[in-house]
């Protein structure tokens, strides 16, 4: 059997723009503020409540790094998936301090908008990044390709065909 698995999986929104570093690499690191939000019904009173946590994300991945700097905003929501890591820091009075961030490097992140929104706004398409690359628009909801009818096929006549193979 496999010895442990470190595999984070959020969907939320971003309570921030995404914060651009220039690392002296000249590699960036990407930081995002992700709230995830889970609500309820009180069995007691029936009222309905949430709770919101925040998680710090940090993009090492070039590719999805380019994504989540040209189309991520404030708001937007994402799928991710990462791996928690702990770090290590000394704050300014000398005092160890903990950190435990999602992080997206290597190939096993993914970034996705959900929201179908370019640049935080309406309109557009979303993005999605999975080891880098870039996934394109969403796929078409599946009641919108069942009720969709073919093309009529193009009229066309195969004894004057121009093409030379």
């Amino acid at each position: 059997m496999a010895g442990s698995v470190n595999k984070v999986i959020l969907i939320g929104n971003l309570g921030a723009d995404p914060e651009v570093r220039n690392l002296p690499s000249g590699g960036k690191v990407v930081n995002l503020r992700l709230a995830t939000t889970e609500s309820w019904r009180d069995r007691n009173t029936g009222e309905r409540k949430e709770k919101t946590e925040w998680h710090r994300v940090v993009i090492f991945n070039e590719g999805i790094g380019k994504v989540a700097e040209q189309y991520l905003k404030k708001g937007a929501k994402v799928y991710l998936e990462g791996q928690l890591q702990t770090r290590k820091w000394e704050d300014q009075g000398g005092q160890e301090r903990y950190s435990t961030e999602v992080v997206l490097q290597n190939f096993n992140a993914t970034l996705t908008m959900l929201d179908g929104r370019a640049e935080g706004e309406g309109g557009g398409y979303g993005a999605g990044a999975s080891s880098g690359g870039f996934s394109g628009p969403p796929a078409e909801p599946r009641s919108q390709q069942q009720n969709r009818r073919p093309a009529p096929a193009a009229n066309f006549d195969a004894g004057n065909d121009d093409i030379p193979f």
